[in-house]
């Protein structure tokens, strides 16, 4: 059977983690979760130990502190890659990424390299409870990444994706720079440069209803500053044909 790990980065997520993992094991008897916790002062890490004692698709990566979104999913990487998972997937802690959604996925990317789950494909905006500010901020960010560096997707900042193990075996996961939303831009973009496949499936994005939200200022400006230096660095190149 071929195996699926889905990674999911918690920092204080003790009202989902539960729920979460419960509807993320339900999808498919081959998906395993691997929770990477940074810390948190709320107890989620000892929440996740209480629950693998009766589930063993379940993993737990616990780091010292708040180090990042970007370095918590290399951490998953390659804890992925020194074990035997075909498909590696990343989503939300919150419930903004519909666990239902998995099995469409695993099917897409049969045929792709890299799934990105669009909030933005067809013409639509699936998008729920945000204000009309951060869907304008959204949108405007993916229209800024699409014409700096040219890669061909309609939301590229998004975070539910699933990658075949090869693209990340190929990309140098250490040269990785940014630690924000930016991370989710870089990942797509140097996939897009090796000449993988890459394939948007239709999401819907639910914001989060308990918990409390990890996006700043800061994470914001990062990738405004990050997608001119990937693009730079490649001197403005577009990607070659994958062979």
């Amino acid at each position: 059977m071929i195996k699926a790990l889905l990674i999911i980065p918690t920092y204080n997520e003790k009202e989902n983690v539960r729920g979460i993992v419960a509807a993320v094991l339900e999808q498919a008897p081959n998906v395993e979760v691997l929770i990477v916790d940074d810390g948190s002062p709320d107890g989620t890490g000892d929440i996740v130990v209480e629950m693998q004692q009766t589930e063993s698709r379940l993993h737990l990566l616990r780091r010292a502190g708040k180090l990042g979104l970007g370095t918590a999913y290399i951490a998953g990487f390659k804890w992925a890659l020194a074990r035997d998972f075909a498909y590696i997937m990343e989503m939300d802690a919150d419930f903004s990424h519909d666990p239902k959604e998995i099995p469409n996925f695993l099917r897409a990317i049969e045929n792709a390299d890299l799934v990105l789950g669009s909030r933005y494909t067809e013409g639509a905006v699936r998008v729920v409870n945000w204000p009309l500010s951060r869907l304008m901020l959204s949108k405007g960010a993916s229209l800024y990444v699409r014409i700096i560096t040219g890669l061909p997707v309609m939301d590229p900042t998004g975070g539910f994706k699933c990658f075949r193990r090869q693209v990340l075996e190929t990309i140098p996961l250490d040269s990785i720079r940014s630690n924000g939303y930016a991370f989710q831009i870089e990942m797509s973009y140097q996939t897009w440069m090796r000449g993988f496949r890459i394939q948007e499936i239709p999401i819907t994005f639910i914001d989060r209803t308990a918990g409390k939200s990890k996006m700043s200022g800061h994470i914001v400006r990062e990738a405004l500053w990050m997608v001119w230096g990937m693009a730079s660095a490649q001197g403005f190149r577009r990607r070659p044909r994958r062979v």
